[in-house]
Order: C-alpha cells, then structure tokens, then sequence
C-alpha cells in the first residue's frame, strides 16, 4: 500500500455532495479520412480490449487510523470506468456542454478506482468527443493534462495507441516515501523536521510583510482584502460547463503592447469579464476581485500526486480603464512573484501551506464563512505546441473541467494546444445564473484591451 500525501488527502477531507473534488478534461476529435459510419463503436470495441490498468488507474482507496492508502483493485471493472455514450440530436456542442455538465455533476465511487473515461459519439459534423475526469487526490490538473497527452501522438498514421488508463505512469525522479518514517502525514508536505525548521524565519518574515505591504502598497494582496459577492455564495452540487477558443497571437500582441505577459493578459481579460458579468446581474462590489491562481513547483516528469503553490491576484475589477486594470493586475502578479523567487520549494509549500490554511478551514467547517480569502480561481495549464492525433482522429481541442468549491462558485482553468487558449469555466448551476455570458464578456475583454493598446484589427 502507498501512503497519500497531506496535499493528496486534503482533496478527499474536502469532498462533499456539493463539492466534487474530481479534475476533467474535455476532448474534441474529428474523424480520420475514410471512416465510416461505425467508426466510433469500433473505436469503444477497441479500448475494451485493455482490461489491466497501470498504476493509479487500478488502485483503489483504504483508510487505516485515520491514513488514506491507495491499493490494488483486485474486483477492477472496467465497465464501470469506461462508457460508450451518444448525444441526442442535433449533437451540437451546445448538447456536449450540457452532458459534460451533467456528468460532471456526479460524485465518483471510493470503493473503485477514482477515474471514469467518456467516448461520446452523435457530435455534429463527424466529430465525436472524450471527457475523462480523475479524482483531485488522484493527479493535479497539469498531470492529468500530462496523461492525457501521453495517449495522444503528433503522428496521425500511429495507431492501436492504448488508452490512458493502459499507459504505465512515469516514476518521480526523487525517492519514495517510506511509510515507516512518516510520524504524521505532514511531514510528507513540509519534509524532514531540519528543513521545517529551517523554512520558519524566511515564512514568518514574507507573512509579516505582506500584512505590511497590504495596507500601504495596492499591489500586495492578502488573506483579508477580497470582497464577498455573488461568486462566494454557498453551492450546490449541480455543473454548468462552458469552453471556448481563443487565438493566442490575439494574447501576444496584447501582452507585447503592455509589455507583459500572456498570463498577464488572461488575468486582465477575467477581470474585465468578471466586471462586466456582476454588473449585468447588479452585483458588483466596490472593492477588487481577489483571483487564487495556482502556480505548478513541479520539478520532475512525474503524472501523479499535486505538486502546486498558490498566489493572490487583485483583478482590478473595480476599475473600469481597461489600461489601468491591467497595470494592476501585473503590479500585483509582479510582487507575488518577487516574493517567490527569494524562497526555497520547501519555504514555498510551507508559505502556501500557512497563508490557504484558513481558507482550507473555511471550506471544511464553514464557521468563518463572512471572511473571504479569495473570490475566484483561474488556472493557467500550458498544454501541446503542435497537432495531435489520437489512433488517427485529429485533435481538434481540448478543454479543462474544474472544480468549484463552497463560496468559490466559479473555476476558470484555460490550457494551451497549438495556437489557441482553450478556456473551460466551470461553475455551479444554481449559484451563477446565464454563466454562459462570461464567454461573451472574455471576448469583450479581449477586444478593449486591442482597443486600449491601439493594436485592433492589426
């Protein structure tokens, strides 16, 4: 049996009708030349051929004293995990978007490995669909990304390429953890004893200035400056999805006139469409959006565990230039780095790990609910620079499918493949009525920033 990480358990504590802790991705293929009609239940007749999954994908959850384990499935089912489904017609996106949300929805059996794989056929214009969702504990956002990647090929003759649940995990390059040496779970997440120690001073000194820096410097942001509004309702455990593309050089030509970077701009063109939505439905506050936006400190070519440090944004939504918007955006994105760069990984996960400890506490117990630590969360994966094909089915876009969490109603997780930003905003249904608009508002934020910058129709 192997021992989860503290960050691994924190996904399972957190866990609750109204919060599944599962990640997702959405993939969109066309079909190869000369398929014909029962191409994709030929495709399902194929991938039920690979009944033996590797690593994670045939383990199952145990608890022993209060410890999750991961073991072997040795009663694995593949019938429960893999699902050959269709829409109902017209199949358009629009019946995609509302069955991935459904689907998206549903809480995932403990008792069975923590994954599910979707072969969705009927997509309008011989297309068909893959949305395949893992349990948070399971693998962080970019290793599912990664997984995902890894059964896809840049050749589209390649074929009999075995499903992601088939594909044998790549090893961390550092050493395993050895159960007997674990005193506690987390010691895991902040290493040895010596090197906690050794992370005090540095931690301690970066809290205290930022408590400092917050009440003199607008570019810092802490634990206590978000506003609560309308995304920090309590949820219920009903989906919306909405995905949409975005061409990346639009991005880098904004991002050069600012002298910035593409991040910058997609933290501006949130917060410009996140403007633009709560005042649609009158419910704007007066001080800025806080965005929680994490940050990979992977350093290993590994597909499992999380390995994320966080930082605050302000959003500038309080601003209607969209210039100085982002003029604060990259001021507060630039001293969040700063204050990394001066840190060890170890002083990082423990800053990480003391600065979201109230907002982990908050989410579990809610008995602190008036204090918002953070209003929305926005995730950037970067994803494949060229062309994919999945057993010669061109990959025509890939969209991420998040988590919301209680009085955090709204994820925006984009990815990047070729030359598009996939954006995939995920949000409770009943939480966030007409959700769908903020797509609408992203493309609004994307064009007064051409407008601002003086590069429209460039």
């Amino acid at each position: 049996m192997t021992p989860l990480s503290p960050a691994d358990q924190l996904f399972l504590w957190l866990e609750k009708r109204q919060q599944p802790m599962h990640v997702a991705g959405l993939m969109l293929f066309s079909f190869p030349e000369g398929a014909g009609p029962k191409y994709v239940t030929e495709l399902a007749e194929s991938l039920r051929a690979y009944q033996h999954p590797e690593g994670r994908y045939g383990q199952k959850l145990t608890r022993k004293l209060g410890q999750y384990y991961w073991e072997e499935d040795d009663h694995f089912d593949l019938e429960h995990h893999f699902r050959h489904e269709a829409l109902p017609k017209p199949g358009r996106i629009r019946e995609l978007l509302a069955h991935v949300s459904a689907e998206h929805s549903n809480l995932m059996d403990r008792e069975r490995p923590l994954w599910e794989f979707h072969l969705i056929e009927g997509v309008r214009g011989r297309r068909f669909a893959v949305y395949s969702k893992v349990h948070h504990s399971m693998m962080d956002g970019i290793a599912a990304m990664k997984t995902c990647v890894r059964s896809l090929s840049y050749d589209p003759t390649e074929m009999h390429r075995p499903p992601i649940w088939a594909i044998p995990p790549k090893k961390r390059s550092s050493n395993p953890i050895n159960p007997q040496e674990l005193v506690s779970g987390f010691g895991e997440l902040f290493g040895d004893a010596s090197k906690q120690l050794g992370t005090l001073p540095k931690v301690a000194g970066e809290i205290t200035k930022l408590f400092r820096g917050a009440r003199k410097d607008p570019a810092h942001v802490s634990i206590f400056q978000a506003p609560n509004c309308l995304l920090n309702e309590r949820i219920t455990g009903s989906r919306r999805f909405a995905a949409q593309s975005y061409p990346m050089e639009r991005i880098h030509r904004i991002a050069k006139a600012f002298k910035g970077t593409m991040n910058d701009v997609v933290l501006a063109m949130c917060g410009s469409a996140l403007r633009d939505y709560l005042i649609m439905q009158h419910a704007l506050p007066d001080k800025p959006l806080v965005a929680m936006v994490p940050v990979s400190i992977r350093n290993d070519d590994s597909d499992s565990g999380n390995q994320i440090a966080m930082i605050l944004v302000n959003l500038g939504t309080h601003i209607a230039d969209p210039a100085l918007r982002m003029e604060t955006i990259q001021a507060s994105v630039n001293e969040s780095k700063e204050r990394y760069k001066s840190m060890t990984p170890e002083e990082t996960l423990n800053y990480t790990a003391l600065t979201m400890a109230p907002a982990g506490f908050n989410m579990l117990t809610g008995l602190i609910s008036n204090w918002q630590p953070f209003n929305v969360i926005i995730s950037n994966v970067p994803g494949p620079k060229k062309t994919m094909y999945w057993n010669g089915a061109k990959l025509e876009g890939m969209y991420p499918v998040s988590i919301p969490l209680d009085r955090i109603a709204l994820n925006i997780t984009l990815l990047s493949y070729e030359n598009q930003l996939e954006f995939g905003l995920t949000a409770c249904r009943r939480t966030l009525p007409s959700m769908q608009r903020l797509l609408d508002f992203i493309e609004n934020g994307i064009h007064e920033l051409e407008v601002a910058a003086d590069i429209h129709g460039k």
